[in-house]
């Protein structure tokens, strides 16, 4: 939708993709990254995240880190630098040029297979 815009992107952050549940020096799950309900982060597990969302932000697409490490090692937060100061994108990592053509693509689905699977979904349900 918006791979044509020189304006607008929408990039996939996949730091979270692979990641593992952080573990403590026992070899079991570290709670201090958890609040009481063990599913929310706490102020430490955000800023974990945080940080592998803007390392994610700032690599190239096709480069980008697909998990979190949990090292609570701050010298691991990347910055913009000269020749890359900016948020990397499709267009910017070199992935898409001026000259896409949307239009003849084909989509992969045909529209009537998603009704027939979302109708049979339905009716399996009901059963």
């Amino acid at each position: 939708r918006y791979e044509e815009r020189k304006d607008f992107a929408a990039v996939m952050q996949p730091f979270f993709r692979n990641t593992l549940l952080p573990l403590d020096s026992n070899g079991k799950p570290d709670l201090s990254f958890f609040a009481a309900d063990c599913f929310h982060f706490t102020a430490r597990g955000y800023a974990e995240m945080a940080m592998a969302l803007w390392n994610n932000m700032l690599e190239p697409v096709g480069e980008k880190q697909t998990y979190n490490n949990f090292t609570h090692d701050r010298s691991k937060l990347k910055c913009p630098n000269p020749e890359k100061p900016f948020l990397s994108t499709l267009r910017n990592s070199g992935f898409r040029n001026a000259n896409l053509n949307l239009e003849k693509t084909e989509p992969s689905v045909p529209y009537w297979a998603v009704i027939v699977a979302a109708v049979a979904g339905v009716l399996a349900g009901s059963l």
